[in-house]
């Protein structure tokens, strides 16, 4: 028997184990579709095991079936404290005082979605963790800020209180401090978020308290306080340094004054106790009208032979306090427990001193010359045109000044020389202090116009008065209607202004026996000349009739005149200067006098006034 061998054949092994694989992976997947498909179909409206609401397992439960436990399990809203602490003070309430209300239902049913949402892989995910080490879901709750709101506003009314600044008062001159205080405001709506945080815990626990605080700017004024007491420990006497025998002073105020205007400033380094500036201000003027002193020029008279100056009154320095220089002095002073302190005073040095010549000034020779008269003055009215004209004697006009009449003649009072006399006031001639200044001013307001210098400001009086159209013989000039000019300061001035580029002097003469007033400027000419002309007195209107009063200080049958009747008029003058032969400027100057009636006065019982005034000669109707 013959055998026959096989010959020997080899299987490869790759492709076994690729497909054993293949098997393996497929059975695994299976096996895990198989597990899922039964793990979903058995949890089928139950909740995953492993899912918990505020630590109560709700594994396997419907979620009917977990609201009912959840309701029954968890009494947190109600049972549950939330505390609230500033400093020593505590509040505490339940989560339902405080607005909140737990929904178990909806609690229930965000348990049973954990696994059901988020897409497959999520679902699965979140099935894993829960199964292996638990989820704890977040209890539903609704928060009703609006009362937790309520809660906390009631809080902060213990707990706000306003930033106050530290200050000082006074009882008379009893110095009390007043320490600041630091403000604080409970931030409620910060609060509210802390709050609503702890509720979602569903645990006992504190809810911090947002507490803003606003820290005044000034909270301790002790030292300040006994800086006062200090100031207040004396009186403040004001002197005036290096002061002669001429200069007031000293000004001495009491400790009750120094209290009135006490006070706290704030500086760049914190506060400061000091004088309140405006008030010590205020009560440093009165001292300044008593020590400021306008520097004085030399008064000079130009003699005609010589034709230089003399000195007839020497200049004098000036004085002017600082005001606010010497608040400053006082307050400083008083902080370094000084209470004499020098006021600050500045010397002023005249324009023109004693030793300027004519030639320096430019005064060289007469420029015009002007006389008034006044006969038929009373003493009184003599002796204000004297006082008055005496101001002006040796007075000084600067290149380019505005001169003003009532600023140089200054005070006009019985004190300063003058007399009552009549004068021109409320539509009356009464009889005031002054009067017969205006023979002054209309003297001054001629020789300006003569000598060719522009006129600033200028009023008539009320009605014409033959004095001021007097000649030198006596009688009226119509001509010289409309050239008067009266001066009532500070209500009315005369003011003119040297246009030239020399110095004025004035000088002023009056005498007595003749009934004249001389005024007569001094300088260098300029080529100006003058010519004029006026319309006279036109639109002439009848003085009323006399009016006759009754005076019961007159006997019977006695009668005085006082006011006197005018005619009413309209007066134009026009001034034409030229300076070398070519106009320099024109005005016209318009007068508008008003008809003015005469007043008599008789005694009671006297016969009639009419009558008695014709025999007396009095109230007679205007000439002219």
């Amino acid at each position: 028997m013959t055998s026959i061998s096989q010959p020997y054949q080899r299987i490869p092994l790759l492709p076994q184990i690729i497909a054993a694989l293949i098997s393996g992976v497929t059975l695994f997947l299976i096996a895990v579709i198989a597990w899922v498909v039964g793990y979903q179909l058995l949890y089928a409206g139950r909740i995953f095991p492993g899912v918990s609401v505020a630590g109560v397992d709700l594994s396997g439960l419907t979620p009917s079936d977990a609201a009912v436990k959840l309701h029954a399990t968890l009494s947190y809203p109600v049972s549950g404290k939330i505390l609230f602490r500033d400093g020593e003070k505590a509040w505490v309430a339940s989560p339902a005082e405080l607005g909140m209300v737990f929904d178990p239902s909806s609690s229930a049913m965000t348990a049973y979605r954990l696994g059901r949402s988020g897409g497959l892989f999520k679902a699965l995910s979140d099935q894993i963790r829960a199964r292996s080490g638990g989820i704890y879901v977040q209890p539903v709750i609704v928060f009703d800020q609006r009362v937790a709101y309520q809660y906390l506003r009631q809080i902060a009314l213990q707990v706000d209180q306003p930033v106050r600044e530290a200050g000082l008062s006074l009882e008379g001159t009893n110095v009390i401090a007043t320490p600041g205080q630091v403000g604080r405001e409970l931030k409620i709506d910060a609060t509210l978020v802390y709050l609503g945080a702890q509720l979602q815990t569903f645990s006992d626990g504190e809810v911090p308290l947002v507490i803003q605080e606003i820290q005044p700017q000034v909270i301790d004024v002790s030292a300040q306080a006994e800086m006062a007491r200090t100031i207040l420990s004396q009186p403040l006497t004001l002197v005036v340094p290096n002061a002669g025998a001429a200069n007031p002073g000293p000004f001495v105020y009491d400790v009750q004054v120094l209290a009135n205007l006490l006070g706290v400033q704030r500086t760049a380094n914190g506060v400061q106790v000091a004088l309140d500036t405006a008030g010590l201000s205020e009560m440093l003027q009165l001292v300044k009208s008593r020590v400021d002193r306008p520097a004085q020029n030399a008064r000079f008279i130009f003699n005609d032979d010589t034709r230089q100056l003399e000195v007839i009154a020497e200049s004098q320095s000036g004085l002017v306090m600082d005001v606010d220089a010497s608040v400053r002095a006082i307050n400083e002073a008083l902080l370094r427990g000084e209470h004499t302190v020098p006021l600050v005073i500045v010397e002023e040095q005249p324009q023109v001193a004693s030793t300027a010549t004519g030639a320096e000034l430019g005064i060289t020779e007469l420029l015009w010359s002007e006389t008034s008269y006044f006969y038929g003055s009373s003493a009184e009215r003599i002796q204000n045109i004297q006082t008055a004209a005496s101001r002006f004697h040796g007075v000084l006009v600067a290149p380019g000044e505005v001169f003003s009449m009532g600023e140089t003649m200054g005070d006009v009072s019985l004190e300063s020389g003058f007399a009552e006399a009549l004068i021109i006031y409320g539509g009356r001639t009464i009889k005031g202090v002054g009067g017969g200044v205006c023979q002054v001013s209309t003297t001054l307001f001629r020789t300006v116009f003569f000598a060719g210098f522009p006129i600033v400001e200028r009023y008539s009086h009320a009605y014409r008065v033959s004095y001021y159209e007097l000649t030198a013989s006596g009688a009226i000039d119509p001509r010289l209607a409309g050239l008067d000019a009266t001066v009532y300061f500070p209500l009315v001035d005369f003011k003119f202004k040297n246009d030239s580029p020399y110095w004025i002097l004035m000088e002023t003469y009056v005498n007595v026996s003749a009934r004249t007033l001389t005024w007569k400027f001094y300088s260098t000419k300029d080529g100006r000349t003058v010519t004029w002309d006026t319309t006279g007195p036109t639109n002439v209107v009848p003085a009323p009739p006399p009016l006759y009063e009754e005076n019961p200080e007159l006997g019977k049958n006695e009668m005085k005149q006082v006011d006197w009747a005018a005619n009413g008029a309209d007066v134009t003058v026009t001034r034409t200067v030229y300076r070398d032969g070519a106009l320099l400027f024109q005005d016209r100057i318009t007068t508008h006098y008003q008809p003015w009636q005469a007043i008599c006065q008789y005694g009671p019982d006297s016969k009639k006034p009419e009558k008695l005034a014709e025999e007396k000669n009095l109230c007679r109707s205007p000439s002219g």
